[in-house]
């Protein structure tokens, strides 16, 4: 098993992976990093700081469709004391505290028009000014972004600018999902029972041979994140060391190669979570939880493929 970082495998599209985050690290060139949610972006966005010359200093992380777009301003770039109402006090924003390090954006695609244009001056001349302030601060901040959406789509869709996206696209790397690179999940099941095994006192070997074809087999929508909390369920249930993995927790039965398409199998599974979850999506016992996935990410692929909430418990 190879490990950069953090980031696990020893299939050749993730020491592709690994070649190519060893060739930008040293770099201060902006990185894009693409891919589905739950392959480890973030990881991968680690990695980079950790084998940069920025390595000392702080590596600051900010998930853009987690904050309120009214908010997203002041937490980039901060703001004054009366600035809005709430502003009580003085605040420093995102880029301030990275001042150093390095900044990580992540669903970077998320940012509203309004705050793109200030991302972009900041990108191209490391300054900006504070909500409500005239004062401008110069810093010193490697970006990372990262997006689960096409960015090129976002832009002809005019949600995104054209402008920014060449800023940020100056190295953009594809982290792949899980099932394509399957021959990592058995390296993954040992990664992650060994570190179950530590937190919940168990003496766990391993998965049985039947959990582990149907892990191999599953199309993991939800990806690492996923594959994670599907292990820590089983290993929580598991009564020996040898962990079962029922076909109940995956949701969706393994399919024979070709009998349907990855398309159909992740609207069955994401249907049978929001059945299970009686259509909840948000909070500790919602669907977007189960999966792995932050709810906006759930609330767009259930669009994408036609998944209505309402209909769900009547399925």
């Amino acid at each position: 098993m190879f490990d950069f970082s953090g980031v696990l495998g020893s299939s050749p599209r993730i020491r592709e992976i690994f070649q190519l985050l060893e060739m930008v690290a040293p770099s201060e060139a902006t990185v894009l990093l693409l891919g589905e949610t739950g392959t480890g972006k973030e990881l991968a966005a680690r990695a980079v700081h950790s084998h940069s010359r920025r390595s000392g200093g702080p590596f600051v992380v900010i998930d853009c469709g987690a904050v309120a777009p009214s908010l997203i301003e002041s937490e980039l770039f901060g703001h004054e004391k009366g600035a809005f109402t709430g502003a009580t006090q003085q605040r420093w924003g995102r880029f301030e505290l990275a001042d150093g390090g390095t900044l990580f954006l992540d669903e970077v695609g998320e940012l509203p028009l309004e705050t793109q244009p200030k991302l972009l001056r900041v990108l191209q001349e490391q300054e900006f000014e504070p909500v409500g302030s005239t004062r401008t601060l110069r810093v010193d901040v490697r970006v990372i972004a990262a997006s689960n959406r096409r960015l090129d789509e976002a832009v002809r869709a005019s949600r995104f600018r054209a402008d920014l996206l060449y800023r940020l696209n100056v190295f953009p790397l594809e982290v792949p999902a899980l099932r394509e690179r399957r021959g990592d999940i058995a390296l993954l099941v040992a990664f992650f029972l060994g570190r179950f095994a530590k937190k919940l006192g168990k003496p766990l070997s391993g998965v049985s041979r039947g959990s582990l074809e149907r892990l191999v087999a599953y199309p993991w929508p939800g990806n690492v994140r996923e594959l994670q909390n599907v292990l820590e369920r089983a290993a929580i249930l598991a009564s020996g060391p040898l962990v079962e993995v029922p076909p109940e927790l995956l949701a969706t039965p393994a399919s024979e190669p070709g009998a349907q398409t990855l398309e159909d199998l992740e609207r069955e599974h994401i249907a049978s979570v929001l059945r299970g979850t009686g259509g909840v999506i948000e909070g500790p016992r919602g669907a977007a939880g189960v999966l792995g996935l932050h709810p906006n990410t759930l609330r767009s692929r259930m669009k994408k493929l036609g998944i209505e909430r309402l209909r769900i418990g009547s399925q």
